[in-house]
């Protein structure tokens, strides 16, 4: 899937707080996975599956799975 960095961190910035860690406790993954999926630079062990690419609007993000994506719009759909 792809999608803009811009439009990314909208859903980022949308979700309520402590939703980081509640994906990462729903798909078992690092809280410090989610974060960098969604653009953070934090140090981890496992790769977040996205690819960054600058261009317009933030450039363009590549996602080779959508399971962190899913979870943070599944909670944006039941606020």
């Amino acid at each position: 899937m792809i999608i803009t960095f811009n439009e990314l961190r909208r859903i980022k910035d949308k979700l309520p707080s402590g939703s980081m860690q509640r994906i990462a406790d729903e798909l078992g993954i690092d809280v410090d996975t989610v974060r960098n999926y969604f653009g953070g630079q934090h140090d981890c062990k496992e790769g977040a599956g996205v690819h960054f690419e600058q261009g317009p609007d933030g450039g363009v993000v590549t996602l080779d799975d959508t399971a962190i994506l899913d979870a943070a719009m599944r909670i944006l759909n039941n606020k």
